[in-house]
């Protein structure tokens, strides 16, 4: 299967979930078990040499723990607050439409952890920065971070590359 035929499977939803959010599912993709098996392919192919797959909530959740999976490597969830037991470390950031913050739990990860953070849709960028700063309060390394989804004209990639010009970021599609 094609990245276009993946790419081609991916749902836009306008006024969602405000007026004038044009929201992109790729819900379409995890469905289908053809398209959630090369997704998952496709993003493995962004992990260098790391320790532990990193998944920010909710879909990045789904697709870090298939990439984890498939590369026989442990997983980490980054949740929203709230959602973890135990003690956590946090980190607030911005969206199009709000504020939000995630947590991780302390220990799940080592000092000098090498990780592969993944994640959904790149938008602002506020989501995978906070879960940068979340996996460096840890003391572990972000060795790349991959989304499925680029949205182009929005300030995601400059936003992320500026606050972390040494760690590469990729992504599958870009509309």
């Amino acid at each position: 299967m094609s990245r276009e035929e993946l790419e081609g499977a991916i749902r836009q939803v306008p006024d969602f979930p405000l007026p004038g959010i044009l929201f992109f599912d790729i819900l379409p993709l995890l469905k289908d078990p053809k398209h959630f098996r090369t997704l998952t392919q496709e993003l493995s192919l962004f992990a260098n040499a790391i320790d532990v797959v990193v998944g920010i909530e909710a879909r990045g959740l789904i697709l870090g723990s298939a990439v984890a999976q498939h590369l026989g490597k442990g997983f980490v969830p980054l949740r929203k607050k709230g959602k973890l037991p135990g003690a956590t470390l946090e980190e607030s950031y911005g969206l199009e439409y709000g504020k939000d913050t995630l947590e991780i739990q302390e220990g799940v990860l080592n000092r000098g952890d090498r990780v592969l953070l993944i994640d959904d849709v790149l938008a602002t960028g506020g989501t995978l920065i906070a879960g940068v700063k979340l996996i460096h309060q840890c003391g572990a390394v972000v060795e790349s971070a991959v989304v499925a989804l680029e949205i182009d004209g929005l300030p995601g990639r400059s936003s992320f590359v500026g606050a972390f010009p040494d760690i590469t970021l990729n992504s599958l599609f870009v509309k």
